[in-house]
């Protein structure tokens, strides 16, 4: 009697070791998987700004009207640029 408890318990043991490994693999796939997601999710975020900004550029180029706190980012924005090509400016002339 206590040696066919052991058995079944012996069994048990045997199939939560493999459903742990089963779950252990699929937990792998899915840490990938949400990986892979978050750095196209990021990618396609990085890619909305660049057409939200392109988009501004065009208004200003177009001579749209602007919203205040557009043209105020847009300023800042163009002013960045120009410091940064400054800077390669100086960096090539070195």
């Amino acid at each position: 009697m206590i040696h066919e408890e052991l058995q079944k318990l012996e069994k048990l043991a045997y199939q939560a070791g493999q459903k742990l490994q089963v779950l252990s693999e699929e937990n792998s796939l899915l840490k990938q998987k949400m990986a892979d997601m978050t750095a196209d999710l990021e990618k396609k975020e990085q890619e909305i700004d660049h057409f939200k900004k392109q988009i501004k550029i065009s208004n200003i180029v177009d001579n749209r009207p602007v919203n205040p706190g557009d043209s105020a980012e847009m300023s800042e924005l163009i002013n960045n640029y120009i410091q940064e090509i400054d800077h390669l400016i100086t960096y090539l002339s070195e």
